[in-house]
């Protein structure tokens, strides 16, 4: 049976449609729950894949939050190891960080329904080779980063370069959200740490807005999650490549 570590940072942030696409597949899923274990050091023994999830926190407040340098510390590993590693949201940041680039405020936060576009690199990616040339998708996040070196550029939208990238061919970081259904987004709404969030945008980001155009969009997002994360679950437990068994030399 594979196996996987998902990191998680605070309870609403989960795999969402991605869990009852795994556990299908049989995967045996190790959570590390950082928000009740802030001191957990969990291990890549015996680890088929690593998937980070989002959260409210930045990767800028290590001081405030010590596990995400152990979280950073964590891909290293797996990048050494070349395990296949997801990232969403605050996840594709910490992948970032761990590949050395930087993590910093992006210019407006997105919150909400936004067009998102695929680069020619995701075109013919694995993953992305699903999307239309524009998709809407759900996004709540108030950094960004700069493209880690070395990482194939994916997906972009207006409000943010970045949303989508791969480094070697097992390693993606997504900005947007692809697990959400429309009970999740529902409770996001809700959820004292997002309502601080809308409440710096009041004017500009209407919560009722995000409710109706869930309803038109949700749908559609789930057949794509279904897609991209199912190409995704291929990756795990695969051969060692040629290149990960010159790095071990």
């Amino acid at each position: 049976m594979k196996k996987l570590v998902v990191c998680q940072h605070v309870p609403y942030e989960i795999l969402g449609t991605f869990h009852p696409l795994l556990k299908r597949e049989g995967f045996r899923i190790r959570y590390v729950n950082f928000g009740r274990h802030p001191d957990a050091q969990p291990s890549l023994r015996r680890v088929d894949g690593l998937i980070v999830l989002g959260g409210s926190m930045s990767v800028n407040q290590m001081d405030e939050y010590p596990h995400l340098a152990t979280e950073v510390k964590l891909i290293q590993q797996a990048l050494e190891k070349d395990i296949p590693i997801l990232g969403i949201c605050l996840g594709s940041q910490l992948i970032a960080k761990a590949l050395g680039a930087e993590v910093f405020p992006n210019p407006e936060k997105e919150i909400g329904w936004y067009d998102v576009s695929v680069t020619q690199a995701g075109k013919v990616d694995p993953l992305f080779s699903c999307f239309q040339e524009t998709e809407k998708l759900f996004q709540w996040h108030g950094d960004t980063f700069t493209l880690p070196a070395g990482a194939e550029l994916l997906a972009t939208s207006k409000l943010c370069a970045n949303q989508a990238y791969r480094y070697r061919d097992n390693v993606y970081g997504l900005q947007f959200h692809l697990e959400v259904d429309k009970p999740l987004v529902e409770r996001w709404l809700v959820v004292p740490e997002n309502q601080n969030d809308l409440a710096e945008v009041k004017g500009k980001i209407d919560p009722q807005v995000i409710q109706q155009e869930t309803d038109t969009h949700i749908h559609a997002l789930e057949q794509l999650s279904e897609r991209t994360f199912g190409a995704f679950t291929k990756l795990f437990g695969e051969v060692k490549r040629p290149h990960q068994r010159l790095l071990s030399r």
